[in-house]
């Protein structure tokens, strides 16, 4: 049996208590006090009392919350599309080659897909929560499956994101996802976006897996103010694993990959909320 790491907080997947009482969305219950203030299944919050809940049906009548996975009002998550978000971490094999493996926490089909769109391309960050405890829940499966090395910390690297992209969509939604894994995984782990691309790269959607190698050959770097922090990720007990919201060939994992190796980081896997 593997000795438990200090990076991971033994606890269940999220997905199982996630409705935190086990039952149907808004059933009224208390919340339990590990979970005040992140309950997504429509129980009554302890966080706030009545200005809490007040403010959210004020709120609601601006701006009615719709379920990120399916559309539901009256809820950000509902307690159906995180069950649905719970699968297994499955290996991957991209069309291009990577020397490493690769993992996807799901496919990108349903509330994966709509929630990846949701938080890419209409601004719902909030969605980030969910989908950051799908990442660290699959992190735990891994660990357990012994696809990771022994090490006391964990190193989260998100894949590149255009500055303009980001800036559009409000900051960088993969960074957001990693974070939100981080907080449910515990300190010992660390979330690094080290990684750039040039402006000069061109969107890859619809390019074929050699156009989009050759596409972001010499695109990604690492930036001036992650040349700082790259000793973290170099540390000899650290397991590091790339991460990325959707792959498609693997061109953008792989030149991460050889970029971080030539910078004396050694990538251990590949971790992606949704594969095509």
């Amino acid at each position: 049996m593997r000795s438990p790491r200090r990076w991971g907080r033994a606890q269940s997947p999220s997905y199982l208590t996630e409705s935190c009482c086990g039952q149907p969305p808004g059933c009224g219950q208390p919340l339990p006090t590990q979970w005040r203030g992140r309950c997504e299944s429509g129980c009554r919050r302890d966080d706030g009392g009545m200005v809490r809940r007040v403010v959210d049906a004020l709120a609601d009548l601006v701006v009615p919350r719709l379920c990120g996975g399916c559309g539901r009002p009256g809820l950000n998550w509902c307690a159906q599309c995180a069950l649905l978000l719970a699968d297994a971490p499955t290996a991957v094999q991209t069309r291009v080659p990577l020397p490493v493996a690769v993992y996807a926490v799901g496919p990108y089909t349903g509330p994966r897909r709509r929630a990846i769109l949701e938080l890419k391309e209409h601004g719902r960050v909030d969605l980030a929560a969910p989908l950051g405890r799908a990442l660290a829940d699959a992190l735990r499966i891994l660990d357990g499956w012994s696809e990771l090395p022994m090490a006391t910390s964990l190193v989260l690297i998100p894949a590149p994101t255009r500055k303009l992209s980001a800036r559009r969509r409000g900051g960088d939604p993969v960074t957001a996802v990693c974070r939100s894994a981080a907080a449910h995984l515990g300190s010992a782990v660390v979330v690094l976006p080290v990684l750039t691309t040039s402006p000069w790269a061109r969107d890859s959607a619809g390019l074929s897996a050699s156009a989009r190698s050759a596409n972001l050959a010499g695109a990604i770097g690492i930036g001036g103010r992650g040349r700082r922090e790259v000793a973290t990720a170099r540390a000899g007990d650290t397991a590091v694993v790339l991460v990325d919201d959707v792959v498609t060939t693997g061109a953008t994992a792989a030149e991460s990959i050889r970029v971080l190796d030539r910078a004396g980081i050694g990538v251990h896997l590949v971790l992606v909320i949704a594969a095509v």
